[in-house]
């Protein structure tokens, strides 16, 4: 039961990343490395912010910073010509730099005995640990999700999603297509850096190494909601991403709970569960071809 209300209370949290990472790699087609940066940025901001004793501003300044950082690769990307993989990883490898200003040249920051907001609602409706956390993970999921397809049914929200589908066009149409794509990836690394102040609260800590693989992770969880939902609308596409994060988190819960697997092929596992969720879409394919093909020939 714990395994369940664990992987639950990541998936939900974790999902608020697999939104920002949808975005860049599903709307605007780029995978975006500055993730692994933002998420850790996030850490950094909310944790400082906690032992401050300012846990909610913590969050608020977390989305702001990521914000920065997103918009930061977009002008790489737009107004130096930086090819959109290298602006990322530029992003990210400054980001380092900052996080551990942030974090006072420390590379961890410990937030236990601090007053995180976790245990603000578990004081204030008087509810069980893990009851407190859960909601908190549950609305923050479900408060993003709202947020973005509500945002996406804009006007600007569909120029964005219009600048993913066709740039050319887009630019015909006099939009500013360098714009569209600054506020995309800054609204994506918000929702990043948003994940990590959370996580930074849920665990108690924060760590300056915690944004390593997190686009693998988020990555993991879009493909993995999309082996269920299918690339349908927007809408779901979003929902179906948190679902995914959901079921990343009980996979890798279970596999860390086996005797198989070492703590330490965290890394691997993750790679192992993206490889199959990227594989699963062609066999499908490859699998209904080869069937059209048996009932052609025996038709003729």
């Amino acid at each position: 039961m714990s395994l369940l209300i664990g992987s639950l209370q990541l998936g939900f949290l974790y999902g608020i990343m697999a939104l920002g990472i949808y975005i860049t790699f599903r709307i605007l087609n780029i995978p975006d490395l500055t993730t692994e940066g933002s998420f850790t940025l996030g850490l950094a901001v909310s944790g400082m912010m906690t032992i401050s004793g300012h846990p909610w501003l913590g969050i608020l300044m977390a989305a702001l910073a990521g914000a920065a950082a997103g918009a930061v690769t977009g002008l790489l990307q737009t107004k130096l010509g930086i090819h959109a993989v290298l602006a990322g990883i530029l992003t990210m490898s400054g980001l380092y730099t900052v996080n551990l200003m942030i974090l006072g040249s420390r590379s961890n920051l410990s937030l236990i005995g601090s007053d995180t907001l976790f245990k603000q609602i578990q004081d204030l409706f008087s509810v069980d640990k893990d009851a407190a956390y859960l909601i908190i993970a549950v609305l923050a999921a479900v408060l993003f999700a709202a947020g973005l397809i509500a945002f996406f049914r804009t006007h600007l929200g569909l120029c964005i999603r219009a600048t993913g589908d066709n740039e050319d066009m887009v630019s015909a149409s006099s939009i500013d297509v360098h714009a569209m794509k600054i506020i995309a990836l800054a609204v994506s690394n918000a929702c990043v850096a948003v994940s990590g102040g959370l996580i930074a609260q849920y665990q108690g800590f924060a760590d300056i190494s915690s944004g390593t693989g997190m686009l693998v992770v988020g990555l993991a969880s879009v493909i993995i909601g999309e082996v269920f939902t299918g690339k349908r609308s927007l809408a779901v596409g979003l929902c179906s991403s948190v679902l995914g994060s959901i079921v990343y988190r009980f996979i890798i819960a279970l596999a860390m709970k086996s005797p198989i697997f070492p703590a330490y092929a965290l890394k691997l596992v993750s790679a192992v569960i993206v490889a199959a969720a990227l594989a699963i879409p062609v066999i499908r394919y490859q699998y209904s071809m080869r069937k059209k093909k048996k009932e052609a020939g025996t038709h003729a």
